[in-house]
């Protein structure tokens, strides 16, 4: 029978009923073969030996075929990604109530696992060995910290959060005239950035929204870790902040997909419902003047996702008018890789800041 335990995953799936337990001895092929017939394992083994395992069972799996088609290339790379989590998320190893790993030879997790779970709640907590990997190499960045093209300071991005690594995005916010003295709304505001390049440019104040409590907490850190906490806000909540700002600055979600777990939407957004309620909500959260800074990746079109010229006409129809826009190629690896899948798309993307004004 099975202790009392706590089942830590970023997707919600059910806590698994049953375990088998395993060691070193398990090998990948045979890992896969049982995982895939709906088994869950609890390695109890060395951790080095586990961080290995993970790694093989990940090279066996089969390989997307080439696709006629941007989009079929994309379909048939989510689908890889889904039976990859579906495999690799059935490998478990478990922390007792202080956090420590219970694998022989295992690194110290708690800082890691207290950072993004806070305090256990019972005497076993299991998690999937390759969630527990990502958050220690998250811990590490957010130690670290990350820094951004034109940000004097640098981000501590936290497990889960989107982090701003594609330099295009801030660099066109950079570009925008007029801030100093300005009020800020940032919808979406992930790690903050946003908001923090504009208050460095003077902006007077600003108020981010986020429905990940994750990035809430990320962005409050960052606030502090910036030295910028008596001028900026953030809350837990979808789109908006209550009121009307001059600068209203959003890099929402750029693909049209559902998202198959909490990590997803930052990217994803079914039946582009972010954007939409952005737009269409835009007008009455301006002051008279005031400008809507959108920043979005036209990759949903090269993709096939989104039909050429659907996003001018949705501004327009949000009673919106388009003051102006700038452009930038993007500069991050997947561009220039021709082994991605996606190349194809990604070569040709462009991400565009859209200076927005109010026709109502």
């Amino acid at each position: 029978m099975l202790p009392a335990f706590t089942y830590q995953t970023e997707s919600g799936e059910p806590a698994p009923t049953q375990l088998a337990e395993v060691d070193d001895r398990l090998r990948a092929d045979e890992a896969l073969t049982r995982v895939r017939r709906g088994e869950t394992l609890w390695y109890r083994g060395t951790f080095l030996n586990a961080k290995q395992l993970v790694a093989a069972m990940s090279r066996r799996l089969a390989k997307p075929p080439e696709a006629k088609t941007a989009l079929a290339a994309f379909r048939q790379e989510r689908r890889a990604r889904q039976l990859e989590h579906e495999a690799l998320s059935k490998l478990l190893v478990g922390l007792d109530r202080g956090y420590r790993l219970l694998l022989a030879n295992a690194p110290d997790v708690r800082s890691a696992c207290l950072h993004v779970w806070g305090e256990a709640t019972n005497e076993l907590t299991l998690t999937p060995l390759k969630s527990l990997l990502g958050m220690l190499g998250a811990e590490e960045w957010r130690k670290k910290g990350v820094s951004v093209p034109g940000l004097k300071g640098t981000l501590s991005p936290g497990f889960g959060v989107y982090t701003p690594t594609r330099a295009e995005y801030v660099e066109l916010l950079a570009r925008v005239p007029d801030v100093a003295g300005k009020t800020v709304f940032d919808v979406g505001t992930g790690t903050g950035v946003l908001s923090f390049l504009l208050l460095q440019r003077n902006a007077s104040r600003a108020s981010a929204t986020d429905i990940e409590p994750r990035a809430v907490r990320s962005a409050n850190e960052n606030a502090a870790r910036l030295k910028l906490t008596g001028r900026f806000t953030v809350e837990e909540r979808p789109l908006f902040p209550d009121g009307r700002a001059d600068l209203v600055v959003c890099n929402p979600p750029w693909i049209p997909e559902a998202p198959k777990n909490r990590f997803d939407r930052a990217v994803f957004d079914a039946d582009n419902a972010f954007l939409l309620g952005f737009l269409r909500g835009l007008s009455e959260h301006l002051t008279p003047g005031g400008r809507g800074l959108l920043i979005i990746s036209d990759l949903a079109e090269h993709l096939g996702l989104r039909e050429p010229g659907w996003l001018e006409a949705q501004i327009a129809d949000a009673g919106l008018a388009i003051a102006s826009r700038t452009s930038a190629q993007p500069k991050h690896g997947k561009a220039k890789d021709r082994t991605d899948p996606l190349h194809a798309a990604r070569s040709r993307e462009t991400t565009t800041l859209y200076e927005l004004t109010s026709r109502r």
